[in-house]
Parts: C-alpha cells; structure tokens; sequence
C-alpha cells in the first residue's frame, strides 16, 4: 500500500529528484555546473494522475469533511483544501487567520531556500593558523552536522562531514599544536531565538545556535531527542583538542587572524540533503542554520532576524501573499510564530502544480515524510489505515499546538494540497483527529 501510494502520488516530485540527482548528491564545491535541463522537465503535471481527474465539489468536501472537522478533539481548527491541479480552494476554515504552527513552519523555510540558494551549495568548517606558534583557530562555517564519530560509524546527519578528517589533515601538515580557540564569528547572535525555552534544550530539540557543534549539539550524537548541549561551538573546540593531544580546558572563544593560512578543511553534505532531512525528521537545529544560510544568500545578516527577512523576501519576490506572517525563527519552534494555514497551502499547491516556480519547489514534496512509512509520520496512518502511503505531510508539534500540510490523492486520482492547524487540545487527542481529516480527503469522491 505504502508503495503503491508514492508511485502514484509522488511520481512526478521523484522525477524531479532524478532529473536533478548530481545536486544532491554528487557535486563536490569544485566541480563545474550541470548541464541546463530543459525548461519545463520538471513543471509537467503529476505523471501518475490524470490531469482530467474529477474534481470534488466545494459542497460535496464539505459535507465529506464535516464530521472530521467538527472532532472536539481538534480544539480550535484552522484549515484549508485546495484543488492542486487548478488551485481552487474547495474548502477552508480560518485560511486567514494567522496561528502558531509549529513545525509546519518549515514548510515555509524550505520554500523560501530552495527559491533562493542553490542546493548543491556546501559549507566549509576550516582549521587555519593562529595568531602564535601552535595556536589553530578552528572556524565555524555554519554547519551544523558536522560529526565526532569515526571513520565508519554513522552520525546523526547523513554524509556529514567529520571532525576526524580535520584531525588527519591537521596531523599530516606537521603542525606542532599547542593550543586551540574557536571562531563563532559567522553567526553574531544572539543564539537563542524570541519565543524559545531554554527547557528545550535539556529536551532535545534545540542547542543555541552557533556557527559550529558537533552533531547538531547531540550529547548522544546518534538519538533524535538526545539533550543539547549549551555550549556547542566550545565542545566542538574541545573534543578537536582533545584528539590532537592538547588540554581541552585550555580552548578559548576568539577570532582567527587575518590572512590565516589554511591548514585543514572539510565540506557538509549538499544544502538538497540537509535540507531532506530537515524536513523529514523535522530537525529544528538544521532549519535554523540553514535559515542563516538563507539570510547569507540575501545578503541578510546570519541572525534570527535576518533569516526571516530573507525567507518573507524570498516568498513576496515568488508572488506568494505573506499577510498575516509574522515569524521568530524558521523551525517554528518559536511559541511567538505565527502563519496563516493559507499561506502554507498555497507553497504546497505551487510545488504541485504546474505554475512559475514549480521547477523550484516541486522536490519539497519528496521532503514530506510519508503516512505509516517515514519521518515524523511513521507511526501515524499506520496500516490498515486508508491513509498509509497516500498522504506526505509536514507536521507541527507544541504544547496544545498540532498542524498537519501535505498532500493527498482522493479516490478519483485528484491530488489536494492541505493545511490543518489544531490550537487548545492536547497532542495524544489532536494528532489522530487531524490524521482523520486526511483520511477523508483520502477516500473522497466528493462529486
């Protein structure tokens, strides 16, 4: 069921994929540009549906949908469906209304980057000469998955680069180090956003953002939710010291002097992949750093501010209506977000269609994780549900806040976008109450 369900949904978003498999994948920071594809390869309709599918009617939805969407269990229910082949809302509730969305919200940050930033792009964490015999400053580049495990041994982040490879090519310049300072520069701060509680970082989901950790600033560098730590550019410092032999107590905070000889360099995965796996496993700290990597790309400052100054710019320079956005951060962890599920339906439908940016936005739909097979979805819809593999969706999760957007196929071969936003219950209730909207829309004829 679960496969069957993405051939047919999804052929078009893995076409996409494919037609682009050396960005994501294989090009290194030095290789020469792919070859242009043609215009249009990748803006043609879902290849696994009927463009001429019946479409549901306003009326038919509604009635369809109308016990889901009355569910107490969803509290107060902002939503909105909309026909992803034409781009008529068929149904909506509140589309306007500006919510706190959670994690949803990197619906919108993955938008605004793959609009904006190629995804091929790299970034280099470099160890350069001090500004005395023996010092090596180790300079952050904004990469966040950096990893301290061995050759051999995964990390969290898929092809991350490794702090042991810096350590080789440190070992094999000759260098006789003595002492070990770290450059935070790249990101000014401040590290925690408006809106964050600093229990979370005990809790898993956020380190303070600075422009090197280990591991997205994982103690338990292979766990989701493993607690962050508080200082992750300083750890960093410490275990690279640490392996070269020097006292990990003696590393300091500081700049690397100017003209800094290169001494060791290593490269993150492709932006595509991280930016996959953000939205898969809905990892808060990637969507931070790489909304600093956004705000670089605009010409914003590396700053909370400035990634959303960047992603709002990157959505009204797309013609997207941004009324009503109003954001803290770009991983929706910020209990201070807000955004209109119309707005997260619209990206959605403009990644499935066939309109002006669809060359940029399709492959967001292959970040989606899949009903009961993927990411944050794969206890959810689990099979026998009508759902299982049918529906791809975004997820969004605070307390007594629940969001679902994503897309599904209806019985008739119609693809709908969704936006589902659930504010005032909690989430043991709201989850499979929202699950049970998507199911109806799953299993609608609605004519």
């Amino acid at each position: 069921m679960i496969a069957a369900g993405i051939a047919v949904v999804l052929t078009g978003s893995l076409t996409a994929v494919a037609l682009n498999r050396d960005t994501f994948f294989a090009r290194s920071p030095a290789a020469p540009a792919a070859a242009p594809r043609p215009p249009g390869a990748v803006a043609a309709p879902f290849a696994g549906l009927s463009t001429d599918a019946p479409a549901p009617t306003r009326e038919a939805l509604a009635a369809a949908l109308l016990p889901a969407v009355t569910n107490p269990d969803l509290g107060m229910l902002t939503g909105q469906v909309t026909d992803a082949t034409t781009g008529e809302v068929l149904w909506e509730q509140g589309a306007d209304l500006p919510q706190t969305p959670g994690s949803v919200a990197k619906v919108v940050t993955a938008a605004a980057v793959r609009l904006s930033v190629p995804l091929d792009q790299r970034l280099a964490t470099t160890v350069v000469s001090g500004a005395t015999p023996g010092q090596l400053v180790l300079v952050g580049g904004g990469d966040a998955t950096l990893t301290a495990q061995p050759a051999g041994v995964p990390g969290y982040y898929r092809d991350a680069a490794r702090l042991d490879d810096l350590v080789e090519q440190i070992r094999a310049s000759g260098t006789a180090v003595t002492s070990v300072v770290v450059d935070t520069s790249l990101f000014p701060g401040p590290t925690m956003a408006v809106g964050w509680n600093p229990i979370d970082i005990e809790g898993g989901s956020i380190t303070p953002i600075e422009s090197v950790m280990l591991d997205g600033g994982r103690r338990e560098p292979t766990v989701n939710y493993s607690p962050r730590t508080t200082t992750p550019a300083l750890d960093t410092g410490r275990v690279l010291a640490q392996r070269l032999g020097v006292d990990p107590a003696t590393v300091t905070i500081g700049s690397a002097p100017p003209g800094a000889q290169t001494v060791a360099t290593v490269w993150s995965a492709p932006l595509g992949l991280r930016l996959h796996q953000m939205m898969v496993v809905s990892d808060d700290v990637t969507a931070e750093t790489i909304g600093f990597e956004l705000a670089r790309a605009r010409d914003k400052p590396a700053t909370f501010d400035g990634a959303v100054a960047a992603a709002t710019e990157a959505l009204v320079d797309a013609g997207f209506d941004t009324a009503g956005l109003h954001l803290k951060d770009l991983s929706g962890l910020s209990v201070d977000d807000r955004i209109p599920v119309g707005l997260i339906d619209d990206v959605l439908t403009a990644a499935t269609g066939s309109g002006e940016h669809v060359h940029a936005l399709r492959p967001l739909l292959d970040d989606l994780a899949v009903a009961g097979g993927s990411g944050t979805l794969w206890d959810r819809f689990v099979s026998p549900s009508p759902g299982a593999g049918w529906v791809r969706a975004k997820t969004g999760t605070l307390d007594f806040v629940n969001a679902l957007a994503g897309i599904v196929t209806d019985r008739d071969g119609r693809a709908l976008t969704f936006t589902l936003m659930s504010t005032g219950t909690p989430s043991g209730v709201a989850k499979p109450a929202l699950d049970a909207v998507a199911v109806a829309l799953r299993e609608c004829g609605c004519r």
